[in-house]
């Protein structure tokens, strides 16, 4: 499979960034996180190099993509981590690449 491009717009922030994803091997995507100006994604990035099939299926309590997000700082609602996933299920064929958004109305 072709690497993955998830570009993502997290909100009120506007640290925008994009998540790419690569298949390494059968069971395995190489992550990349670029173009955001958050100290706490540029941590997370850093910390988050490999994600294994195995990562996928782990509760989030246990998740390391999950983890790292709280060990960088991110805030609760911050979608980055998810697209990290989402990045992840596409890049090793386990889920369609189809949009995900919020909107929120008042």
């Amino acid at each position: 499979m072709e690497g993955v491009v998830v570009t993502v717009n997290p909100g009120v922030c506007g640290f925008d960034c994009q998540v790419k994803a690569e298949q390494s091997d059968k069971r395995n995507v190489s992550i990349k996180i670029t173009e955001s100006d958050c100290t706490m994604i540029q941590q997370l990035s850093r910390q988050l190099n490999d994600i294994s099939l195995q990562d996928l299926f782990v509760p989030l309590t246990k998740n390391k993509i999950f983890i790292a997000a709280e060990k960088s700082g991110c805030h609760l609602a911050c979608p980055i981590p998810a697209a990290v996933v989402k990045a992840s299920e596409v890049a090793l064929g386990l889920a369609v690449a189809k949009d995900v958004f919020f909107r929120i109305e008042k």
